[in-house]
C-alpha cells in the first residue's frame, strides 16, 4: 500500500521505563547498562523501540515483563520527550512511563542480560541523554500521585506495618513526617485493614500488620471519600 505521507519525515519512537522499588527504607530506581551505540555500556533507563504492531503502552509492558519477569505491573505514562537532538544516534521520540513494583515478590527476577542494578534515588549514576530529566519529572509526578491516590501500596508487600508505610512516604518525599499526624491520617482510611498479626522483626513487642483493600477503596470512593495524605 502506498503511503499517504511520503513527503513527511519519519522518526523512531521508543519507550523508557522508570521502575521504582522500595527496600531497606530507601526508594530505588532500576537502571541498566546500555546495549547499543551510541553510549553503549553507560547507564540508562530500561527501554526499547516500539514495534510496528504495538502501542506505546504495550511496548512498555513488554519491556517491563522481559526485564522483571512480572506481569500486570502498575504503570502510568509520564510524558513524551521529543527534543530534536535528545538522542545523538537518530531522531528518536521517547514515551516515558513510571512503574511501581514490590521488591518482595517471589516472581520478581531481573534478567541478567539487562545488566540492571537498583540504585538509591539520591545516589544515581550519570545517566545518558535526557534520562536525568525523566527521573526528575517522574519523582515530582510520583510525589503528587501518592498524595492523591493509593498507588503507594504497589511498592509495599501485601502485609505491611504502619512504620513501613511511613518510611516509604518519607523516602518518596525525601523528608521526615510527624508520626502522630501520619498515623491519624492513615488509620482513618476505611480501606486500610488492620490484621490480627504482628511483625516482630524490629522489636519484641512487634507492630500490627495491615493490608490494602482495593474493593473497599472503590466503595469508599463511590461514597465520596477522597484519598489525601
Amino acid at each position: 500500500m502506498d503511503s499517504f505521507y511520503k513527503e513527511h519525515p519519519r522518526f523512531f519512537v521508543s519507550v523508557d521505563c522508570l521502575v521504582f522499588g522500595f527496600a531497606n527504607g530507601q526508594l530505588n530506581l532500576l537502571v541498566c547498562k546500555r546495549k547499543m551505540e551510541p553510549a553503549q555500556g553507560t547507564w540508562s533507563l530500561p527501554g526499547g523501540f516500539i514495534e510496528q504492531d504495538e502501542s506505546a503502552e504495550a511496548a512498555a509492558e513488554r519491556v517491563l515483563s522481559n526485564l522483571t519477569g512480572l506481569e500486570d505491573i502498575y504503570m502510568e505514562q509520564l510524558k513524551m520527550f521529543s527534543q530534536p537532538k535528545r538522542d545523538p544516534g537518530e531522531r528518536v521520540l521517547s514515551v516515558a512511563f513510571y512503574a511501581l513494583i514490590d521488591l518482595g515478590q517471589e516472581a520478581l527476577e531481573i534478567k541478567p542480560s539487562y545488566q540492571a542494578h537498583w540504585f538509591n534515588i539520591n545516589e544515581l549514576p550519570d545517566l545518558i541523554f535526557d534520562h536525568p530529566e525523566m527521573v526528575d519529572l517522574a519523582l515530582k509526578t510520583l510525589r503528587h500521585a501518592v498524595s492523591t491516590k493509593p498507588i503507594v501500596f504497589n511498592l509495599l508487600p501485601e502485609k505491611f506495618t504502619l512504620p513501613q508505610m511511613q518510611t516509604l512516604f518519607e523516602a518518596i518525599y525525601d523528608q521526615a513526617l510527624d508520626k502522630r499526624n501520619f498515623r491519624k491520617k492513615v488509620q482513618s482510611m476505611p480501606f486500610l485493614v488492620k490484621l490480627n498479626e504482628k511483625d516482630k522483626q524490629s522489636s519484641r513487642k512487634g507492630a500490627f500488620l495491615y493490608t490494602f483493600d482495593q474493593k473497599e477503596y472503590e466503595r469508599a470512593s463511590q461514597n465520596g471519600f477522597c484519598f489525601s495524605l
